[in-house]
């Protein structure tokens, strides 16, 4: 940690990381490769990279929790800096409010360039963080104990709202309490994709607990120490989570954002960043973390770009030149999806690091 400006390198890294693995969906890296390697080791090992179709947990369904939790972990952060400058908690908060706003629209503005027309539809992750912002922003000045009780209020409310509703089977694909408010909300389902607005009642815990890590580690408290306490917090996410599951209590469930899906997953969260902590920043293994730090500096800049522009059109505009040289060396349709994906989640990196290069950076 840079003790002249409180910033986290190993923060950076984990950000960066996470922002370069959703770059790579956009590309449809994971995709392409899941369809060029059917029938082998690999087609099973890329199944991680795409949401569990319902109960259960692969490495994808961690993605949008780390994402939640950076932004948590990062808030102490940047409110100590911002107060350092002079600024008062009044212009912070209005400063909160005002971000908040721009999320929200940006997340519902997304589903309308999904759907090339204007839609009203909540399910975006920007649009989820508009809300868990807020509420962790509005316990960051309560005790860590007040913080970490209500984001289990959180979970325990999302329980009840769900075994209230249907009391026998409360979990079913669109036919749970999310699903009901989803009509009141939109008169519309995901889809059949199970998503349900409710999500960023349960996924403000991941955010809450991403702020008392941060404030955590803007304390005075050793280095080991701080390890410990982010270890034990993880193994006890775990255990709960997956404990839930296993004896048939709450099923994990990330497409309504079970208790135990958040709690597992909030687990992992927190292990990862320790692990960041610990090897970048107490370690000092800088070697190869500028190439994800980079990425992690404009974070929801790419995350637009990478939603809009390179999904709907870099992808096209790559594939008229690559597969139209590479095509003619007779490699097959798969072959080329795969390196046009890769060029794609290539030239986005590119566009990170020219940004860096030139020291822009898009703040909200």
């Amino acid at each position: 940690m840079n003790k002249g400006n409180q910033r986290l390198l190993s923060l950076d890294v984990f950000r960066g990381l996470t922002m370069f693995l959703l770059m790579g969906e956009a590309a449809r890296v994971y995709a392409s490769l899941s369809t060029a390697s059917e029938g082998s080791w690999l087609h099973h090992l890329m199944i991680q990279f795409h949401h569990h179709p319902w109960n259960g947990l692969r490495f994808w369904d961690l993605i949008q929790p780390f994402f939640m939790f950076i932004v948590g972990v990062a808030m102490p952060f940047s409110y100590k800096s911002r107060s350092a400058k002079g600024d008062s908690h009044t212009t912070i908060r209005n400063h909160i409010f005002y971000r908040c706003f721009l999320l929200f629209l940006f997340g519902t503005g997304l589903h309308c360039v999904y759907n090339h027309k204007l839609v009203w539809e909540l399910w975006n992750v920007l649009t989820q963080l508009s809300f868990t912002i807020l509420v962790a922003f509005f316990l960051m000045r309560f005790a860590w104990k007040w913080q970490i009780g209500v984001s289990v209020g959180l979970l325990l409310l999302t329980e009840v709202l769900y075994r209230v509703y249907d009391p026998a089977t409360p979990f079913v694909k669109d036919a749970n309490f999310g699903s009901y408010l989803d009509m009141i909300l939109m008169g519309k389902l995901n889809n059949g994709g199970g998503w349900v607005t409710i999500n960023a009642l349960p996924t403000a815990a991941h955010t809450i607990w991403g702020v008392v890590c941060g404030q955590l580690l803007l304390s005075e408290r050793p280095a080991q120490q701080k390890i410990r306490y982010f270890l034990m917090a993880a193994v006890v996410g775990l255990i709960l989570g997956y404990a839930l599951d296993l004896l048939q209590i709450t099923p994990i469930v990330k497409r309504i954002a079970t208790s135990s899906f958040v709690l597992a997953s909030g687990g992992w969260a927190i292990l990862v960043l320790a692990f960041s902590y610990w090897w970048v920043d107490l370690k000092g293994k800088h070697a190869g973390v500028q190439f994800f730090s980079i990425v992690g500096m404009n974070s929801i800049f790419i995350y637009l770009f990478a939603e809009t522009v390179g999904h709907q059109w870099l992808g096209g505009f790559a594939k008229t030149f690559n597969h139209g040289f590479l095509g003619l060396l007779g490699l097959p349709e798969a072959a080329l999806d795969v390196t046009n994906a890769l060029l794609v989640w290539g030239i986005m990196w590119y566009i990170c690091f020219f940004l860096y290069r030139k020291k822009i950076f898009f703040k909200i």
